[in-house]
């Protein structure tokens, strides 16, 4: 099992860094994380510009292994954890905010918001069973996503570089706060855009760059599949040159990513439909993510519940209480989200080996991905840090 090291070597310390480095306004929320061990706040202190680039998905394993030799590698400086869920909604939260899930709460793909009674996918802002998005029906998205955007604390100028489709969604608008947010539509645009940006004015810039199109592959075809190691081809193809034209300009390019992979074939998925008597045990669907699911579990029957995984589960999922996950910092340090206890359930199956578990509602697609991620193995729990300096 390999947790988040959030006293120094996890990406909320990373932000810490980087928050410090550019001068940023005291944040109550951040103020247990220390600074990254790896990089410091003093060895980012000079640079005229910031980038920040995360390629979702590019786990420590991976840039280790089928990406040895890369540009990327070359600039390897250290390996950070992720977060806990090792996911893309929570970890990604973390980077916009430069808090942990214990502060921001936001706790996997789907998570269950008491507030509206309503399970929702979290960086859809949607419910979980398709439909319009929550603004449809004049829910605010600052009223649930309480975390202040780390841009609003930076004493520096600052931009938001995503994909068109999700720049102005409703996750991203809220998140992004007062940085400038960009749009762009392939990995030559990415980086073109970040050149643009680290050229233009002389005043001190951060600049979030963010490409999925690593974790897209990943998903679809796996971990180890030529598919995947093209896309790394390209990205880091493009990377090189990126760091190139930018050569000269004062600038620090730290890159970084989310959460690593694992590939999880189709027998190892625990589905909920041929376990019928835990099923009615539970009072929501399954919460969170395939390799980290939350359970909500109706009253008196939590013993039945703890037995059943024990004697029929045990060889595939892990059993915790979601209360000692919190206790013992799984989550983050410092003080607790008013919302987290609610949105994790009473018990936590953290996945075991290459498992997950899946449930379906009603009118969802019934597809299930190749490579997965959310648990703590060391491929999804450990991302790279690089570092290049123009």
């Amino acid at each position: 099992m390999h947790l988040p090291d959030y006293h120094g070597g996890s990406i909320v310390n990373l932000m810490r860094s980087i928050e410090r480095a550019l001068d940023a306004r005291p944040c109550v929320a951040a103020a247990d994380y220390p600074e990254s061990h790896a990089l410091p706040a003093r060895a980012l202190s000079g640079a005229r510009n910031i980038v920040l680039l995360v390629v979702d998905g590019l786990g420590y394993d991976y840039l280790q292994g089928p990406g040895a030799g890369s540009t990327l590698q070359r600039d390897l400086r250290a390996r950070l954890s992720s977060v806990f869920p090792s996911t893309t909604a929570t970890a990604i939260s973390s980077f916009l905010t430069g808090v942990g899930p214990q502060q921001h709460a936001l706790t996997g793909w789907h998570v269950w918001l008491r507030e509206l009674a309503c399970l929702a996918a979290t960086l859809r802002f949607r419910p979980r069973h398709g439909g319009d998005a929550l603004s449809k029906a004049g829910i605010v998205p600052r009223s649930l996503y309480t975390s202040e955007p780390m841009f609003d604390r930076l004493a520096a100028k600052s931009h938001v570089v995503s994909p068109a489709d999700i720049i102005d969604s409703d996750y991203n608008v809220a998140h992004c706060g007062l940085a400038q947010r960009r749009p762009y539509r392939d990995l030559p645009g990415l980086f073109s855009a970040v050149a643009e940006i680290v050229r233009s004015g002389s005043e001190r810039q951060f600049i979030h760059a963010y490409t999925y199109a690593f974790d897209e592959t990943a998903h679809s075809y796996g971990s180890a599949s030529p598919e995947l190691q093209a896309k790394f081809r390209d990205i880091d193809t493009a990377y090189a040159r990126f760091v190139e034209e930018i050569a000269g300009s004062g600038t620090l390019v730290l890159t970084v990513a989310d959460h690593g992979f694992i590939d999880s074939p189709k027998r190892a998925c625990i589905e909920l439909e041929d376990h019928p008597q835990l099923a009615q045990m539970l009072m929501l669907p399954l919460c969170g993510e395939r390799r980290v699911a939350y359970c909500y579990v109706q009253p008196g029957q939590e013993a039945a519940f703890e037995h059943y995984v024990q004697t029929r589960l045990d060889h595939c999922a892990e059993l915790h209480r979601s209360s000692d996950l919190i206790a013992q910092g799984w989550f983050g340090l410092g003080p607790e989200n008013p919302r987290l206890v609610e949105r994790i359930g009473h018990y936590t199956l953290v996945m075991k080996d290459d498992y997950t578990i899946k449930d379906w509602i009603l009118g969802e697609a019934r597809y299930l991905t190749t490579g997965v991620h959310g648990g703590v193995s060391a491929a999804e729990m450990y991302v790279p840090l690089i570092l290049a300096e123009a």
